[in-house]
């Protein structure tokens, strides 16, 4: 509608057929009415394919009229060069000895029309009004456009505040306040440009108002070169918050850092320790972050996260969600936000597992704005924006109060609107800031008025100023300094560093719509809260998952029924024993070492006894008795194996010489004293109790928490079970359990070996060979079991209980069977001594079967070596046959190979087959070598009772 494209060379007709153009074709762009093309106008087709300066767009736009673009005795600055179309924008500025009557700014809309009447310049004495007042002169930048268009709301409310500073007679009677303002799109580098402007043409200004943080910076940096006092009604940067760097700066805005106290006292509230962070790359918002980072610090709040970026904020998002950040606090421009929440909604970083803190001087409907620059709908946003919450600087009084000007704060926004033009407030930048900028206004006329007397008393005047007076500058900063009024954002008042002291209001986004939650006082440390927070979870979420710690322990069923088990245990212990005590006077009692059984159950006992505290954990007992448990399991298990163990060994040790040792020798070991057996026993058991006193003193058992991998539970539940585990351990536990003493660890591994070797010896005195061999797999087995509560505590517990059985019955059952069996209920007194020996009558006919049972395998053996010896002699005459029948033969062999042997057997083949005894040397007693003929017996069986090979030797 508003252009089309003229085709060289082409009919309408060819036009609308033609697919493809000649490389070298030219087109044209051209523009109705009085629309002009603002790009190229014409194109040509290159050989790659593309058209020249493709990059560049080609537009129609309606051009406003050229007449503004001159002015009579001043100078017009067109941005940005060409031809003044929509978004043209034209700074006026007169010559030297001329006045501006009129806005210094007019921008060129979408309907070809200027936004302002064109300016004069006026030939008069320069600070002289046309009503007659001297007028002092305020250097303004606004930002209309940019990150923070806060000039949109904040330049009208300024105007406002002129107009009626400017009417009033008690405020500078001789004077009239005006405004030189260009646009700076929150843009240092624009703003640099513009300074210059400011202060390289005439009128000289008297003070300088900036806004945005980036662009405050640069020019109250400059400004002390000029001694000019700065006054900014839109930075919140905490680095402008530095008398030695910026000496003239005062802002009605509060610095960010207002923010932190409150944010950290909502984190208090809501018990959150762990929060995260993400910034844009700015000044203001760094500074803000060290600060919250110090305050969170001494409040002991955690920043697990911290991610910035420069223009797109996807991979800092990313990484928010990689690492769990749960509580956030972002810290960017309005139109940072939306592509920073257009990248949440992706990554799904909302809901009721998060709670965003964000700045709260956006627009209402900032998420709601169309934004090219994002990929998101208006639905997307809303939903991922739910819920966040805002701090924000008290900028409307919430009191009815006239102040200063006049008017209250609803009186105030009434006016304002009516100066927009019905312009929708949420979309119109700065509007929440608009009071910061009235009450700038007010700020700096009070304090001029303030001036006025002093610097006449001084012969000073204010239409003196220039930017070599440090005196009136001194006069104002100090009129500034110690200003103190009502205003419709609150009452204004300066702090030491020229920043505002005022209240924060918290809000939260609830249904998409802002709602006040609370009011917080950094001064008086007072949190004022309505309690009316809403959460789409329960309530608050955790500032991380929450991690629930779970003690595993023995299942009560399993500790119960090996409790039975070894109740039972200790109460057969008790039987035994006391059968032991009370026939201690019967000879077969007596003949088998009554006090070594005695004392072997009682180890028992105490052994078994010990399976209780091996199952006693933090659900039976609290945790400081812990310890006290581990150590009683310790002494028990150690001095029960050891008591019962080494009653065994002793005992197998002198039966062992008993039966073994040569027959002079066997009369002394016959009648052994018992103090010497005892004796054996007490060494044991001291060098165990000694080794346990060591190591309770040098490196005491104490409780660690061994940690397993989290479980997740049923459910949509956003926690974790840590599942822990409590043991007894020392710091060199391993090698104490490679010496004395633990029933699960044995305790001396030579005792344990040269047992086990005299008990297979001695293989009729049973007892304590099962026990090495349960207590040697067990050991591996409860270390590899360890981290399973359950299973460790089975297999170690029924370890026990199984050798403590084994070893009641092997050692006392037979006794009690034989004397109720057989009657021998008679002491040593009322029998008489038959053998003559210690030995029980149950041995003597134990040996008196092995002599009958080695005569009998003696003539079996004589018998086979006969037989064997008859079929060698068959062997040779048979081979002597053949060589008969094959005499040639023979011949040729005996030239080739030695003569075959004689006849008559050599000596050394009538000799036993290997594994045979020879009688001849066998001159020792059947009984003493009743174990070399049962070895004698197995290897007969294997080397000569083939019977496959008889029938070849008969061939």
């Amino acid at each position: 509608i508003d252009g089309g494209i003229r085709y060289r060379g082409l009919t309408q007709e060819q036009i609308r057929n033609v697919q493809i153009l000649p490389v070298d074709y030219e087109i044209e762009y051209i523009c109705r009415g009085s629309r002009v093309i603002v790009g190229p106008k014409v194109r040509k087709c290159l050989p790659n394919g593309t058209w020249t300066e493709i990059t560049q767009h080609s537009r129609c736009l309606l051009l406003c009229p050229r007449v503004s673009t001159s002015l009579e005795n001043g100078r017009v600055a067109l941005k940005p060069p060409g031809p003044p179309v929509e978004g043209t924008v034209l700074h006026y500025s007169c010559h030297a000895g001329f006045i501006l009557e009129g806005r210094n700014i007019t921008h060129c809309t979408k309907m070809g029309k200027w936004d302002s009447p064109k300016p004069v310049c006026l030939c008069k004495k320069p600070g002289t009004s046309v009503r007659g007042k001297k007028k002092l002169y305020i250097g303004a930048l606004f930002p209309m456009s940019g990150g923070w268009p806060g000039g949109q709301a904040c330049l009208p409310s300024a105007q406002m505040a002129l107009d009626l500073v400017n009417n009033r007679t008690d405020i500078l009677p001789d004077y009239e306040l005006e405004l030189i303002y260009y646009d700076s799109m929150c843009d240092p580098g624009e703003s640099t440009k513009l300074l210059y402007d400011l202060l390289y043409t005439e009128p000289i200004k008297t003070v300088l108002m900036p806004g945005c943080s980036s662009v405050s910076t640069l020019v109250a940096e400059a400004a002390r070169m000029w001694n000019l006092i700065v006054l900014s009604y839109g930075s919140s940067s905490p680095a402008l918050s530095n008398r030695d760097r910026f000496p003239t700066f005062f802002r009605t805005h509060p610095s960010a850092t207002l923010h932190n106290p409150t944010r950290v006292r909502l984190f208090q509230k809501w018990k959150w320790t762990k929060i995260a962070t993400i910034q844009q790359t700015t000044e203001v918002f760094t500074s803000t972050l060290d600060d919250l980072e110090q305050r969170v610090k001494e409040a002991g709040i955690e920043i697990s996260v911290r991610q910035s970026f420069l223009t797109d904020p996807a991979v800092a998002v990313k990484n928010l969600k990689r690492q769990d950040a749960r509580i956030i606090v972002g810290l960017f421009y309005e139109t940072e936000a939306r592509k920073v929440f257009c990248e949440v909604f992706k990554e799904k970083l909302y809901g009721k597992k998060y709670v965003w803190f964000l700045i709260g001087w956006y627009a209402d409907n900032w998420f709601k704005i169309k934004d090219p620059s994002i990929n998101c709908t208006i639905e997307n946003m809303t939903e991922a924006v739910e819920g966040h919450v805002t701090t924000e600087i008290v900028m409307l009084n919430p009191e009815t109060v006239r102040g200063a000007s006049n008017l209250t704060s609803q009186e105030f926004l009434g006016a304002l609107m009516t100066r927009l033009g019905g312009k929708n407030p949420e979309e119109t930048g700065g509007f929440q800031e608009a009071p910061l900028a009235y009450d700038a206004i007010w700020a700096l006329a009070l304090a001029l008025n303030k001036t006025v007397a002093p610097l006449k008393a001084k012969g000073h005047r204010l239409e003196d100023f220039n930017y070599n007076n440090h005196d009136i500058t001194a006069e104002i900063y100090r009129a500034l300094n110690t200003s103190s009024f009502e205003g419709v954002s609150g009452h204004v008042v300066f702090d030491a560093q020229g920043s505002r002291m005022a209240m924060t209001l918290i809000e939260q986004l609830q249904g998409g719509s802002y709602k006040k939650i609370g009011y917080y006082d950094s001064s008086q440390k007072n949190l004022s809260w309505f309690g009316n927070d809403v959460w789409i979870g329960a309530g608050p979420p955790a500032d991380s998952t929450i991690v629930i710690e779970e003690f595993r322990y023995v299942s009560q069923k399993l500790f119960a029924a090996v409790s039975v088990f070894a109740g039972l245990g200790i109460l057969l212990g008790i039987v035994c024993l006391t059968f032991n005590i009370y026939n201690s006077n019967v000879r077969y009692i007596q003949n088998s070492q009554p006090y070594l059984n005695n004392m072997t159950a009682v180890g028992c006992m105490m052994a078994l006894a010990a399976v209780f505290p091996l199952g006693i954990d933090g659900h039976h007992i609290h945790r400081s008795q812990f310890t006290v448990v581990c150590q009683f399991r310790l002494w028990l298990l150690g001095l029960g194996f050891s008591l019962a163990y080494g009653s065994m060994f002793t005992k197998i040790w002198w039966v062992h010489n008993l039966f073994t040792k040569k027959e002079e020798k066997k009369e002394k070991r016959k009648h052994l004293e018992p103090w010497k057996l005892y004796a054996t026993v007490g060494v044991l058991l001291a060098i165990d109790v000694l080794s346990l006193i060591v190591w309770q003193i040098v490196d005491p058992l104490h409780i660690t928490v061994e940690k397993f991998t989290k479980e997740a539970p049923k459910g949509d539940l956003d926690v974790l079970i840590q599942p822990l585990l409590e043991h007894c351990t020392s710091e060199k536990m391993n090698t104490w359990l490679g010496s004395p003493p633990h029933l699960v660890f044995p305790s001396h591994p030579c005792v344990h070996s040269l047992g086990m070797k005299l008990s297979s010896q001695t293989r009729h005195i049973h007892g304590s060979h099962h026990l090495s061999v349960l207590c040697m797999i067990t050991a591996p087995v409860t270390m590899i079991l360890s981290s399973q509560q359950d299973a460790s505590f089975a297999f170690a517990a029924l370890a026990i209980v199984f050798s403590v059985y084994i070893t009641l019955v092997v050692l006392f059952v037979p006794k009690m069977r034989r004397l109720i069996t057989r009657g021998e209920w008679q002491s040593e007194q009322q029998d008489t001594l038959k053998t003559g020996s210690s030995t029980n009558n149950n041995d003597e006919e134990k040996s008196r079967q092995l002599e009958r049972e080695n005569r009998e395998l003696q003539k079996i053996i004589q018998e086979k070596e006969q037989r064997v010896s008859e079929l060698r002699h068959q062997l040779v005459e048979r081979q002597a046959l053949r060589n008969r029948r094959t005499p040639s033969s023979v011949t040729n062999q005996n030239h080739s190979n030695p003569s075959p042997p004689s006849s008559q057997a050599d000596p050394t083949s009538l000799l036993p087959p290997p594994g045979y005894p020879n009688p001849a040397l066998d001159n020792h007693s059947p009984f003493t070598n009743s174990s070399n003929l049962y070895q004698a017996d197995s290897k007969m069986s294997r080397n000569h009772c083939h019977n496959s090979q008889i029938p070849l030797l008969y061939k």
